[in-house]
């Protein structure tokens, strides 16, 4: 069983594409090779393979978190299951997992959300997109400093607040700050969840 993670980045427009470009090319290239693994078209459109899907949800989150430092935001579906065919581009690829992500992605702006999965299991879908959309009643309003602290949470999980702190060029008192206004310690119980009931499904 694969992950894969469709997204566009929302209002993209507001920007010069350099200024999140960049940065994105970087994330996504800590988490596979270019283009088999990920891949940026259509100028503002995105796909990657997490080949551990229990790491699909946050990574998502990361992008998230990243845009939101620069005022942006993506709307993402994940589809879970198999890849029956391997291309050069990852856009050629295809499989269950590929086709489940494509096809909820199309529905995203409909549904009115940024965020939602498909594993093909309804009621674990059911269940993981309400708690989504809930988590993401707080989610899509992260301000800058508290995406920043996010992003940099979750790019060093072994760091201390302390640590945190001195990377941000803050206290911990306004890390632990940063952290209440995130609601991070429900981002990570939500993540908890979601790596538990993936680790129950199969192709």
């Amino acid at each position: 069983m694969t992950s894969i993670i469709t997204g566009d980045i929302v209002n993209s427009r507001k920007l010069p594409s350099k200024i999140w470009m960049d940065g994105l090319k970087e994330l996504l290239n800590t988490k596979g090779k270019n283009p088999s693994e990920w891949e940026i078209y259509r100028g503002d459109e995105f796909q990657m393979e997490i080949i551990n899907p229990e790491k699909a949800l946050l990574t998502a989150l990361q992008i998230k978190a990243y845009l939101k430092t620069l005022k942006l935001d993506a709307r993402m579906s994940i589809g879970f299951g198999d890849k029956t065919y391997s291309a050069v581009t990852i856009s050629e690829s295809n499989g269950t997992a590929f086709v489940r992500s494509g096809e909820l992605f199309e529905t995203l702006k409909k549904q009115k959300t940024t965020l939602a999965i498909n594993s093909g299991n309804t009621d674990l879908d059911t269940e993981m997109n309400l708690m989504l959309r809930l988590g993401l009643t707080f989610m899509d309003n992260w301000l800058v400093q508290s995406a920043e602290f996010v992003l940099a949470s979750i790019e060093n999980k072994s760091l201390s607040q302390e640590e945190i702190g001195v990377r941000l060029g803050i206290n911990q008192a306004a890390v632990s700050r940063r952290r209440k206004r995130a609601q991070f310690d429900l981002v990570l119980e939500l993540d908890n969840h979601f790596r538990k009931k993936i680790k129950t499904l199969s192709v």
